[in-house]
């Protein structure tokens, strides 16, 4: 762990009211909402962009409303809109649409990773941030009376350099270096899960719906998790699979072969094979319910992965770095315009009950759920049995994408009520 440098110069000499560390979903809405206030953000990103990052590239309702609310232009080529959700399992199939609700936009998109980031840092960048490529931090810089971080340090082209700051936000996903270094661990109750995935030439690149396959087989046994088909629109399409670490062969499975055996499986005309691969076979984990708490601690703010903001019912990851990001940055600039720093402490240990009112419910369902498919036999016995029942399908599309409205149809009056008297998570 690195050891915490301790500032020698004044807050009056700080390089920027905010910095945000990782410019992924999280970090680039965080600085785009905080530089939209007025602030002077400094986003610090420890690659160049265009950049990878291993995802489905699918994005919920949830998701298109963030990037609308930040003036993306998703009517601009490589945007790809979907109606909704096809489900595979039990050998059957049924296509669920987005609901229509007046909470959330009725379509989905899909984008590569591989721009989409780029699009929302330089975005931040339009709203008034200042972005650094090519800076990796290396730990935080402690005020040496109070302990606040007030300020990083960091290697860029080689060099050691340093950057002050009033507050600082780690964006900077699953392995948040400067979350460690301020000693917010994991938490071992949260579920972990794993996602691989490839990109295949294929004529399965244009397709108005997202596809999850409910049933992941490795030989004999089910094991918790999906498999997805995203088409990408560009000729190929994201193939790929999602794993919970409560399944006794998580720790054992090789889930690059695993996925091969997957698509291997798949139609000849589908042409997922090894010749028809665009790209390695990546993987990275997926951080679930809140595993690092607190998400506030001694100027330090969460948002994202580094604070394990993906949801355990589905995976999803992008729509809960963006809605944590502008949560944040409002509460950021609250607690920056109070007259003294015990006014400004009082509001930003807020942050972490006011992430557990919007989640904290919902996300306990969501360990539950993970703990009752890691069961043998629920899984294919939910398939089989919910299926032939397209009204339940469409309640279990609702709960699964958290995609309800406050004063909705009875559905939605239900997965409010059970995430509103379901402990915080």
């Amino acid at each position: 762990m690195t050891v915490p440098a301790v500032a020698q110069r004044s807050a009056t000499e700080a390089d920027a009211d905010v910095i945000v560390v990782g410019a992924g979903p999280a970090g680039s809405t965080t600085a785009y909402h905080l530089a939209q206030a007025g602030l002077d953000v400094l986003l610090l990103e420890k690659t160049t962009f265009p950049r990878e990052k291993v995802c489905g590239d699918g994005l919920t309702p949830r998701a298109v409303k963030q990037l609308i609310a930040m003036g993306v232009d998703i009517d601009a080529p490589g945007w790809v809109r979907n109606k909704g959700l096809r489900v595979v399992g039990g050998g059957l199939r049924f296509e669920l649409d987005w609901p229509e609700l007046s909470s959330y936009p009725d379509f989905g998109l899909v984008r590569t990773r591989q721009d989409f980031d780029e699009i929302l840092a330089a975005n931040a960048v339009r709203g008034g941030a200042r972005l650094l490529q090519g800076v990796n931090v290396t730990g935080p810089i402690l005020d040496e009376r109070s302990g606040h971080i007030v300020g990083v340090t960091a290697k860029k082209d080689g060099e050691e350099v340093s950057y002050r700051s009033r507050l600082v936000v780690a964006a900077d996903g699953n392995s948040t270096r400067i979350s460690l270094a301020m000693g917010l661990h994991k938490r071992e109750d949260r579920p972990m899960g794993v996602a691989v995935r490839t990109y295949f030439t294929s004529p399965r690149h244009d397709d108005d719906y997202l596809e999850t396959w409910l049933e992941l087989w490795d030989g004999d046994q089910l094991l918790p998790g999906y498999g997805w088909i995203f088409g990408v629109g560009d000729g190929t399409a994201n193939v790929g699979l999602g794993l919970l670490n409560t399944s006794t062969a998580f720790k054992g499975a090789d889930y690059r072969d695993l996925l091969r055996r997957w698509t291997q499986n798949m139609p000849g005309e589908w042409g997922f094979t090894e010749e028809n691969m665009t790209t390695p076979i990546r993987g990275a984990a997926l951080p679930m319910a809140f595993n690092r708490q607190p998400h506030y601690t001694r100027g330090l703010v969460l948002v994202g992965d580094a604070g394990g903001m993906i949801n355990p019912f589905n995976g999803e990851g992008i729509a809960y770095a963006m809605e944590t990001g502008r949560i944040a940055a409002e509460t950021v600039v609250q607690a920056l315009g109070r007259s003294t720093p015990a006014q400004r402490e009082r509001v930003l240990r807020a942050y972490p009950q006011t992430l557990k009112d919007a989640y904290g419910g919902y996300f306990t369902l969501g360990r539950g759920f993970v703990e009752l498919i890691s069961r043998r036999g629920v899984m294919n016995f939910a398939t089989r049995h919910a299926f032939p029942h397209p009204r339940l399908m469409r309640f279990a599309l609702k709960l699964l994408a958290n995609l309800t409205d406050r004063r909705g149809d009875a559905s939605d009056r239900i997965i409010n009520a059970l995430s509103k008297v379901a402990p915080p998570a």
